[in-house]
């Protein structure tokens, strides 16, 4: 206990003799702070949620959505596609904003909730960056829009094929009932079918058919309605508070006075094991 309190007495005097030193290193670290604190520009944060688009009428097998999680967060810091966003607002790759923008920007997936993607970015006024987040999202909705035309354009061709095999199926049904009708007034039973047990048969068959067919369309149908077929898109609206994100002052002050303090007792020390090692000279 008796060292302890010796070395913090001599430690006191260490920095009593060396106090202008101290000072003046504590002063340079905090000076040079105020001039990082007033000259770093003001930067806003924007987050986005995006939802990825899906083709409901797929494979069975496959994934309804247009690109998977992961392939979409690597497309999204992919250089080449920042580029083109940068280039849709106006900005140069090598500009200050586009730089703000690729080293701000953080993708946060949320697979259980859609899945969905956050993205979180900066600008150097709140407008910028809900800017930066809107291109963004209409970039990646370009390219997914081309991904899912070849899908659709399948999906209701199958749908038009449908449902012109269920109009011809239709119309056979109505022939095959008037030949299992008995001949009437008219004399239409029989008409086209000679036996009409047979037509009886064709009968049943084609209705079971014209169900299935039903079926199928009612099915295509609800995968291409919009529950279950939508394009990339934002999920909600873009959130962007008026308070800036950057520069924290609080922060930047209390670091720069603590590596200050650090830094200043480092050269007060310093300096006095220099004058011991002169005086022992």
């Amino acid at each position: 206990m008796e060292q302890d309190e010796i070395y913090l007495i001599d430690l006191w005097r260490i920095f009593s003799r060396e106090w202008k030193w101290f000072a003046a290193v504590l002063v340079v670290i905090l000076a040079c702070t105020y001039v990082f604190a007033h000259r770093a520009r003001n930067q806003w944060e924007a987050t986005a949620w995006i939802q990825i688009g899906q083709v409901g009428q797929v494979p069975s097998g496959q994934d309804p959505k247009t690109e998977s999680l992961a392939r979409v967060i690597e497309r999204l810091q992919m250089v080449p596609f920042e580029n083109e966003v940068m280039n849709s607002l106006g900005f140069l790759p090598d500009s200050p904003e586009a730089a703000l923008y690729r080293k701000s920007m953080k993708l946060d997936p949320l697979p259980y909730a859609g899945p969905l993607i956050r993205m979180s970015l900066r600008g150097y006024s709140a407008q910028q960056a809900r800017q930066f987040a809107l291109a963004t999202v209409n970039q990646l909705h370009a390219i997914h829009e081309q991904l899912e035309a070849t899908p659709l354009k399948l999906a209701r061709a199958r749908l038009d094929q449908i449902q012109a095999d269920l109009r011809d199926a239709q119309v056979e049904r109505d022939r095959l009932q008037q030949a299992v009708t008995p001949a009437g007034k008219d004399g239409a039973g029989g008409k086209g079918i000679q036996d009409p047990l047979l037509a009886s048969v064709l009968l049943t068959s084609k209705d079971a058919e014209i169900r299935g067919l039903e079926l199928s369309k009612s099915d295509l149908v609800d995968r291409l309605s919009a529950t279950y077929t939508y394009e990339t898109s934002l999920l909600g609206s873009i959130y962007a508070p008026d308070k800036k994100v950057s520069p924290n002052l609080v922060l930047i002050w209390g670091a720069g006075i603590l590596f200050g303090a650090f830094l200043a007792g480092l050269t007060a020390l310093a300096r006095d094991a220099l004058r011991r090692r002169r005086v022992r000279a």
